[in-house]
């Protein structure tokens, strides 16, 4: 019988099933070569990924900004809830609200006082300083001319320009109405984005991550209360102290050491340096007022809130703190200055919770 002849289109189909691919010139079939080139993919990977953080490094704080005050948020409503058993949206909005009404008060009622003795603030310093510098000009130490544009730009110089977006009023609250916004959001479900980053992660690590981050959380909430709890006691004390002996400037004195206490150590002797200032420009016995109440605030600080806070956050060493926010402050800008603390803080944390980790492996091998 004659073979049966198949169709044209089937012949073809059939030749191109039993075709065997042949490699191409971009083919890779050495496994060293492929080893190499996939650890220098991760390394490349790696470089990018630090590239991008230091061009993003303006977000990036503004983000851990936005942390810590959800960390702030998130305290207050834990705290109220030990107190007022009701919703933890309820207890947020309250928060936020007396928050907001802190604020509006303190502009409505101080704010003119305020801004007024602002005006004569500058002025008052910087008449002491140019005594200053004539006393040390007296007594051989040098000729000095200083004005407020020489002192403003060494000390942004001091502090590095990366946070160029806050160096202007517009961008400072710009800035703030993002942290404010955005830590709010944070504050109101936390536990959604923890796991949307731990989604993110390798089903085995992100156990760990979990204890890890409710560790960074429970640290921050407690640092960021003491932080307040100092920044209040150091503000109103100064206040009222400054209004008892009669030193000019109390509610902005009060304001600005409030302020100035969130910021550990350098905050302190900035606050110091003014009120002295400002003490005896009202005359000797007023400076030595301003002496001693910036010792006794000074004192009830740094001896009684900061060991509380102390023994139930992480004992962070001054002079660690203190070369943190030199370094933060020089590479990051004020930004840095204010969160070099939380930072270090935060990575203590990490830093101990991996040793532990590693201590369980040797204890189990």
């Amino acid at each position: 019988m004659a073979a049966t002849r198949k169709p044209a289109g089937t012949r073809k189909a059939s030749a191109a099933a039993t075709h065997v691919e042949a490699p191409g010139p971009t083919e890779i079939r050495s496994e060293p070569v492929r080893a190499e080139l996939l650890r220098a993919s991760v390394w490349l990977g790696l470089a990018l990924l630090i590239a991008a953080c230091v061009v993003l490094i303006q977000p990036i704080l503004l983000i851990f900004a936005a942390i810590v005050m959800a960390a702030i948020l998130d305290g207050g409503t834990r705290l109220l809830g030990r107190v007022m058993p009701i919703a933890r949206g309820w207890r947020l909005l309250i928060v936020c609200l007396s928050a907001l009404a802190f604020i509006v008060w303190t502009m409505m009622f101080a704010g003119s006082q305020i801004a007024a003795q602002v005006v004569s603030l500058q002025s008052v310093v910087m008449t002491q300083v140019e005594r200053l510098a004539a006393w040390a000009s007296d007594h051989g130490m040098g000729s000095f001319q200083l004005d407020t544009k020489t002192i403003s730009d060494n000390f942004a110089g001091t502090f590095g320009r990366v946070t160029a977006a806050v160096g202007s009023v517009v961008g400072a609250l710009t800035s703030l109405v993002m942290i404010l916004v955005l830590g709010v959001f944070i504050a109101i479900e936390p536990r959604l984005y923890e796991r949307g980053f731990a989604w993110m992660l390798p089903m085995k690590h992100r156990q760990d991550f979990y204890i890890t981050t409710a560790r960074m959380g429970f640290t921050l909430r407690r640092l960021m209360a003491g932080r307040l709890l100092g920044m209040f006691v150091e503000g109103v004390g100064t206040w009222l102290a400054c209004l008892a002996v009669g030193i000019p400037m109390a509610a902005l004195l009060g304001l600005l050491t409030g302020l100035l206490a969130f910021i550990p150590n350098i905050g302190a002797i900035v606050s110091g340096v003014l009120l002295v200032l400002v003490g005896f420009s009202a005359g000797t016995d007023t400076g030595l007022w301003a002496i001693i109440i910036y010792l006794v605030v000074q004192t009830v600080d740094g001896y009684l809130i900061v060991p509380m806070v102390a023994k139930k956050t992480v004992d962070l060493a001054p002079a660690l703190v203190l070369g943190a926010q030199i370094l933060f402050g020089a590479l990051l800008g004020i930004m840095g200055l204010f969160l070099a603390d939380p930072i270090v803080a935060m990575i203590k944390v990490a830093l101990e919770r991996k040793a532990e980790r590693n201590a369980g492996t040797a204890e189990a091998s």
